[in-house]
C-alpha cells in the first residue's frame, strides 16, 4: 500500500511512520516529490494494516497498490524516474544509444568498436566479459582481464561502460570496473543474482527472457528495487514465437505497455531481438517512435571475423546512418 502524507507532514510524522511500518515487519521506502513525501508499504499483505496508520498525524490518506510489483509500479512513483549512468541521464527526454557488443574478443577490437562507436555518436558502450551460453564449449568470455579492457575503452572515450553479470560473485567485481551491469534475459529470472545486484551501487539493465511475460519482467525489476537498488533499466528483447525469420519476435507493444506501467526506463535491444543486422535500423526507429528510453545496438568493425553473434552486428559506418536517422526521429518527436 501506498501513504500519502500531508504537504505540511513534519520530518518527525514521517519518521513516525516508518518506525511503525517496521514495528510490523514491513518495509517503508520513501518518495520525496516536490510537494509531498509518499511511503510505499512493502511486506507481505500489509494491507491488512490499513487501519492501523489511518489516525497518525501526517497522513493525508492510503492507497492499495493493485500490482504485484509494488516499487516498480507507476502506481507508487508517477512520474519517470532519471537517473545518471556515469554522466549520461538515463530516463530523461532523450533517447540513449548504446553500442557494443556481446563478446569482447580481445583489446584491438574492443577498442576499435569503442572508439568507432562514440564517434558515430553513441552515448554508451557495453561489452560482454562472463557470457553464458546452454554450450559448455561456447565461448565464455575474458573474465577480469575484459573487465580491465572495460574500463581502458571508458578512459580512452570519456563514455560510460556496461557489461553483464553472470552469478552473484561476479557483481562486485564487476561494479568496480563498470558504471551499469546487466543482467541477460536468461538470467531474469536468477533470483540470487538479482538479490546481488539490488545491494550493488551501480544500475542495473534487466533484459526480458524470451518467454517471459512483462509482468515477470517488473517482478524481476522488483527484486533489484526491493534491495535498494533504485537504478533499474528495463529491456524488450523479443519473445519466442512460431516466426522463424527472425531470432525472436521484437515485441513493440511492450514498450507502451511498459511506460504505462512502470517509471523506470524502458530499453529495447534491437540486434538480439532481431538476429539480422539487416532488420536493426527499422526496428530501432520502431522502438524510439514507440517511447523507448534507449536502444541497445550490437556494433563490430568486421562483423564477418567477429567470434559470437556476427550477423546481428552493424558495421561502424551503418551505425553512424542508424544514429542520425534516430537523431532525426527523436527531434521530430521532441525529443534529444
Amino acid at each position: 500500500m501506498m501513504i500519502i502524507m500531508n504537504v505540511d507532514a513534519t520530518p518527525e510524522q514521517v519518521e513516525a511512520v516508518v518506525e511503525k511500518i517496521g514495528s510490523y515487519g514491513f518495509k517503508a521506502h520513501l518518495s520525496q516529490g516536490e510537494e509531498r513525501t509518499v511511503i510505499g508499504v512493502v511486506g507481505n499483505e500489509p494491507i491488512t494494516t490499513r487501519d492501523q496508520f489511518l489516525f497518525m498525524p501526517g497522513i493525508a490518506r492510503i492507497i492499495p497498490i493493485s500490482r504485484p510489483y509494488k516499487l516498480a509500479s507507476r502506481e507508487f512513483i508517477p512520474q519517470n524516474t532519471v537517473f545518471p549512468a556515469g554522466n549520461v541521464p538515463i530516463g530523461g527526454e532523450q533517447v540513449v544509444i548504446a553500442a557494443g557488443c556481446s563478446l569482447i574478443e580481445g583489446r584491438t577490437q574492443w577498442l576499435e568498436t569503442a572508439q568507432a562507436a562514440k564517434e558515430a555518436g553513441a552515448q554508451l558502450l557495453y561489452g560482454g566479459t562472463f557470457v553464458p551460453y546452454s554450450s559448455p564449449y561456447s565461448l565464455h568470455g575474458l573474465g577480469e582481464t575484459g573487465l580491465e579492457l572495460l574500463a581502458e575503452a571508458r578512459q580512452a572515450t570519456g563514455l560510460p561502460v556496461m557489461t553483464e553479470v553472470v552469478t552473484p560473485e561476479q557483481v562486485a567485481p564487476a561494479a568496480r570496473y563498470a558504471d551499469l551491469l546487466q543482467i541477460n534475459a536468461n538470467n531474469m529470472q536468477n533470483y540470487a543474482l538479482l538479490h546481488a545486484a539490488g545491494e550493488c551501487s551501480r544500475p542495473v539493465l534487466i533484459k526480458r527472457s524470451n518467454s517471459g511475460s512483462i509482468e515477470e519482467l517488473l517482478m524481476a525489476a522488483e527484486y533489484v528495487l526491493s534491495h535498494g537498488n533504485r537504478s533499474v533499466i528495463v529491456c524488450e528483447c523479443g519473445i519466442r514465437s512460431f516466426e522463424t525469420h527472425t531470432h525472436n519476435t521484437t515485441d513493440i507493444n511492450a514498450i507502451p505497455v511498459l511506460k504505462a506501467l512502470t517509471h523506470l526506463p524502458v530499453f529495447l535491444a534491437p540486434s538480439e531481438s532481431t538476429g539480422h543486422w539487416e532488420y536493426v535500423a527499422p526496428v530501432a526507429l520502431a522502438a524510439a517512435a514507440a517511447g523507448a528510453d534507449g536502444l541497445l545496438v550490437a556494433v563490430h568493425p568486421n562483423p564477418e571475423d567477429a567470434l559470437l553473434d556476427g550477423n546481428t552486428m552493424l558495421k561502424p559506418e551503418r551505425f553512424a546512418a542508424l544514429v542520425a536517422q534516430v537523431r532525426a526521429m527523436a527531434g521530430g518527436l521532441g525529443r534529444g
